[in-house]
């Protein structure tokens, strides 16, 4: 069996307040290595990210413990939304195992996010975040059985219709759920 490296990159949130606090006082505080601009339009909106990347990791308590860890970065988003002609921004921080690459972050930071809205999107439909199921793994346990749900009703062939009619069909015909779980196409 052969075992590959990956680089990651890791979004930083309030739940690693240290992690956090260190990356903010890095950007204040130090210049950065590498920087890179990306304005994109669409969906109604115009939004220019700011991409900031560090080496020095001299004011981050505990770097050690982030095994691989060769960067710090700062995304400052503005978007301009032309239906509304209002404009909001939002800073986002990240660890990462890559070497400085602005423009390679910001990319695939982007990406990321890209895939995220979608997917949270379609859950958010399904109303999954109105669910009120918090004792032990029972949060985490039925949102991996709402992917495989999903996964499953978007790989069905057998029927034109969009996620919400498919489910919709697949809790009133037995027959059709069956397909679902068979995997049929």
């Amino acid at each position: 069996m052969c075992i590959q490296q990956a680089d990651s990159i890791l979004a930083v949130k309030e739940n690693q307040p240290s992690l956090l606090a260190g990356i903010k006082d890095s950007c204040r505080m130090l210049a950065a290595d590498r920087v890179d601009e990306q304005i994109d339009c669409g969906h109604g909106r115009v939004e220019r990210r700011h991409c900031s990347v560090l080496a020095d990791l001299s004011l981050l308590d505990h770097a050690a413990d982030w095994t691989g860890l060769k960067s710090l970065v700062r995304i400052q988003a503005e978007r301009y939304h032309k239906a509304t002609g209002k404009t909001g921004h939002e800073t986002g921080y990240d660890i990462s195992s890559l070497k400085p690459g602005a423009t390679q972050l910001n990319t695939a930071i982007r990406q990321h996010w890209g895939i995220e809205n979608k997917l949270h999107w379609v859950l958010d439909v399904a109303s999954e975040d109105l669910s009120r199921k918090r004792a032990g793994h029972a949060a985490q346990n039925f949102s991996l059985l709402n992917r495989i749900a999903l996964h499953l009703l978007k790989q069905d062939k057998t029927s034109k219709l969009g996620v919400p009619g498919k489910r919709l069909a697949a809790a009133g015909d037995h027959d059709y759920l069956l397909t679902l779980l068979r995997g049929g196409n």
